[in-house]
């Protein structure tokens, strides 16, 4: 297993960018062919959960896991915030998806589970450090919060959309302090070696005994509607902050026969 602190982030080899769109479309056919194993996962408990997109989606994209986790008997929801153009979207200090989030913890009553695709999950990772009394846990899906950004092969596009420019004065404290998980929250990181827009090893949480790293075969584009991270999340939702553990991969023999041995 490689600590992310200590290996070189490297731009993806621009050889997978073409076979991006392909696979998620082949990720999301596979959902049909998936029902009996997902019929398998574990029952929610109906706390809340909020799904942010990932750079340039809105909640469109996050219809197929919404529909999946509210069949589980969870209390799911959109972050309502339009498409995900970085800080334009949700402010410097994500002031806005934390409004979002203390309105749904309001409502409910108790404490939010965040699911944050692409961008999106570094952008929850943020806004559970500046609000950590209302989150429960915080899962990412190809998530580039250890100096993706600055390695994607989508930077240029990125920058230009955003108008965030890597080192910006008003963003530095922020930018420094990305990679550190969410403190006493549960963080887990789902992500993919064959991820064409962000660098994999930009996706490790560093390891602590609330952070967990969960490698799967997936595309960047297509681990949001992949059915084994369905299945991944079924299992980690279940847990609180007081009964989360690592999920173990031996333990589920249907996810391991579908699952990369999980070195790296």
């Amino acid at each position: 297993m490689t600590k992310a602190s200590t290996v070189r982030i490297k731009r993806p080899p621009r050889i997978l960018i073409p076979f991006e769109t392909p696979r998620a479309i082949s990720e999301y056919a596979w959902l049909n062919f998936s029902k009996p194993m997902l019929s398998l996962a574990p029952k929610g408990d109906g706390h809340s959960v909020l799904v942010c997109p990932g750079f340039m989606a809105s909640d469109m994209s996050t219809v197929p896991l919404r529909r999946f986790l509210k069949k589980k008997g969870y209390d799911v929801h959109g972050w309502q915030l339009g498409r995900n153009l970085g800080v334009n979207t949700t402010g410097v200090r994500v002031e806005k998806l934390i409004d979002q989030i203390k309105a749904l913890y309001d409502s409910s009553g108790g404490k939010v589970t965040l699911i944050g695709w692409s961008l999106g999950g570094v952008m929850a990772r943020e806004a559970a450090k500046i609000a950590p009394d209302y989150i429960r846990q915080v899962i990412t899906l190809g998530s580039p919060f250890s100096g993706g950004a600055r390695h994607s092969n989508i930077t240029w596009l990125y920058e230009k959309i955003t108008g965030h420019v890597p080192h910006r004065e008003d963003m530095k404290e922020m930018e420094i302090n990305l990679p550190n998980a969410p403190e006493g929250i549960p963080t887990t990181s789902i992500f993919t070696k064959t991820d064409a827009i962000v660098p994999w090893r930009s996706c490790l949480e560093k390891p602590s005994p609330l952070t967990q790293n969960i490698r799967v075969y997936a595309s960047h584009c297509g681990i949001g509607v992949n059915p084994v991270v369905f299945a991944l999340l079924a299992d980690r939702l279940v847990h609180t902050r007081e009964s989360w553990v690592e999920f173990k991969r031996k333990d589920h023999p249907i996810l391991k026969a579908a699952m990369p041995r999980q070195r790296y």
